[in-house]
């Protein structure tokens, strides 16, 4: 495929953890790069948009709107399509996450086969699509995808993975491990879904992002592939360990919550038994797990450092508050009880 001298390149939920990250690096070389962006319109992305005047053209509007979709898909090289809907939304708004990560892949998909049919399409799927591997934790791109019963996210990325593979001349898809920054991973429920003795191997956004922008200078090698994205071995962890250590760092000390909080089946994450495959094409990856964590331990403020310890005790039973599986045993629900032990 002849392309120009700057490759004109639109990044779906360019405001997302990821996306920041791919147009940061984009952005950093300005001879190579054209760049385009598409989001929803938030005060966030509005105030992440707006830093950068005329140096991207930004597109707003619902990626589940065909219209405003195809006006994005105009005159492109290479698309790096992240935005979706995530749990615990995804899991919670079955409509919503079907309408952004399906169809609104299937708008990219329309868009780009009406204005630009040779470009090439890197897709960010998700590690969620093997289901739970807390017994076999080793994972390759040919494993069987198995979803968890509840995981309705998970669903929705190997829907989108079809419609790209089906109908798009010119694709790669990148299974992303657990990415993991500092700054998009606050108290959820979805905390305590995760089994404690799962295997973890994270991957760092800026790395994510380095692997999608580094993907573009190598379209014949990866085209037409899965790939499984990940940090490495320096970026694996027991999620024990990984919440033991985060709490510490967060000031609220030992993790000790009541028996049952954390669930025992039915999550998924594990080690990439072929993640270097990736890496070896790319070479990406810069950070491991200890420089999360000294990104994390800078990112606690110094009135978070003080006043943490002495409101330990209020955090931890709110965050106990937050946990499904415990919610089930303390009610007796059978079919929640069923899924998480």
């Amino acid at each position: 495929m002849a392309l120009r001298k700057k490759q004109r390149i639109l990044v779906t939920g360019a405001s997302g953890t990821v996306g920041r990250e791919v147009i940061y690096q984009l952005l950093s070389e300005p001879d190579k790069y054209e760049v385009s962006a598409f989001d929803i319109n938030t005060k966030s992305s509005a105030k992440f948009f707006g830093q950068f005047k005329d140096n991207i053209k930004v597109y707003i509007g619902d990626i589940g709107d065909e219209d405003v979709v195809a006006q994005a898909c105009k005159e492109k090289d290479a698309v790096i399509h992240l935005a979706a809907i995530i749990p615990p939304l995804a899991d919670d708004n079955h409509a919503l996450a079907e309408r952004v990560n399906v169809n609104g892949t299937e708008n990219l998909i329309k868009g780009l086969q009406n204005y630009s049919p040779e470009a090439f399409f890197l897709y960010s799927s998700s590690i969620s699509v093997y289901g739970d591997r807390l017994q076999n934790p080793w994972i390759k791109t040919g494993d069987p995808l198995i979803p968890c019963e509840r995981d309705y996210y998970a669903k929705t990325k190997l829907k989108a993975e079809k419609l790209i593979q089906q109908q798009i001349k010119h694709w790669t898809i990148f299974r992303l491990t657990a990415i993991m920054g500092t700054k998009n991973h606050g108290a959820s429920p979805l905390m305590f879904h995760m089994p404690l003795e799962t295997k973890m191997e994270i991957c760092t956004p800026a790395d994510t992002a380095r692997a999608f922008v580094s993907a573009l200078r190598h379209q014949k090698e990866l085209e037409q592939e899965i790939y499984n994205l990940s940090g490495g071995s320096d970026c694996r962890i027991t999620y024990r360990d990984f919440i033991r250590r985060s709490f510490k760092i967060s000031g609220l000390g030992n993790p000790d919550f009541q028996r049952g909080t954390f669930a025992e089946k039915n999550f998924h994450c594990g080690y990439y038994a072929d993640g270097d495959t990736l890496e070896e094409i790319l070479h990406f990856r810069r950070d491991s797990i200890e420089d999360y964590f000294a990104q994390l331990k800078q990112s606690v403020s110094p009135l978070q450092k003080g006043t943490t310890p002495l409101l330990r005790p209020f955090i931890k039973r709110r965050l106990q508050k937050l946990s499904e599986p415990y919610k089930a045993l303390k009610n007796n629900i059978k079919s929640d009880i069923d899924y998480f032990f």
